[in-house]
């Protein structure tokens, strides 16, 4: 039996043995790469498009970071960068904003370049929508298992009531100083 690894924003994996990644996205892009001959595959979660807010920000939340970070994790395990194949998941619009400013559309954007200039060959792809994903990646075939769940969060026109759409949900009125964890 595969092993599980849960992958986090911000994150990325790579393996050369038989093992499933799975991560859910909501605005948040995952590209999963493989190598076919050498059956080595990996999984990034992109939080950010584009380029890092700080020099001292290095990790895998920024798009070219967790790129890069992953595919020389997978040059590293033996894969042949030339090789690699791409699908690419995630990207949706979770809220009732104006199109042209979601994160998701920035971050699938940016994925769908990098793979342009890189010459890494696109395979799939199932960006945007109102849905979040689960995916699951086996990183020895390069399958990939894809959920969609509809956005639970609907944002009115003023952008400020969050209504979770998916149940209705008893409200417990608190005494002030009292505590709720969740």
């Amino acid at each position: 039996m595969k092993s599980i690894i849960y992958l986090h924003i911000g994150q990325y994996f790579a393996s050369k043995d038989p093992v499933i990644i799975q991560t859910i996205l909501g605005s948040c892009v995952s590209v999963c790469f493989y190598d076919p001959v050498t059956r080595i595959g990996g999984m990034n979660h992109i939080l950010y498009s584009g380029e890092v807010r700080s020099s001292y920000d290095y990790n895998a939340r920024y798009g070219i970071n967790a790129m890069e970070l992953l595919i020389n994790e997978m040059v590293g395990l033996g894969a042949v960068r030339s090789r690699l194949i791409a699908k690419v998941f995630g990207g949706g619009n979770m809220f009732n904003f104006d199109q042209k400013n979601q994160q998701g559309i920035k971050n699938t954007d940016f994925v769908i370049r990098f793979l342009e200039l890189d010459g890494i060959k696109l395979v799939a792809q199932d960006t945007g929508g109102r849905f979040s994903r689960k995916i699951l990646f086996h990183t020895d075939t390069g399958r990939t298992l894809l959920k969609r769940r509809k956005a639970i969060i609907n944002v009115n026109k003023k952008g400020k009531d969050f209504i979770d759409t998916t149940k209705k949900v008893k409200t417990i009125p608190q005494k002030p100083g009292d505590i709720t964890l969740f």
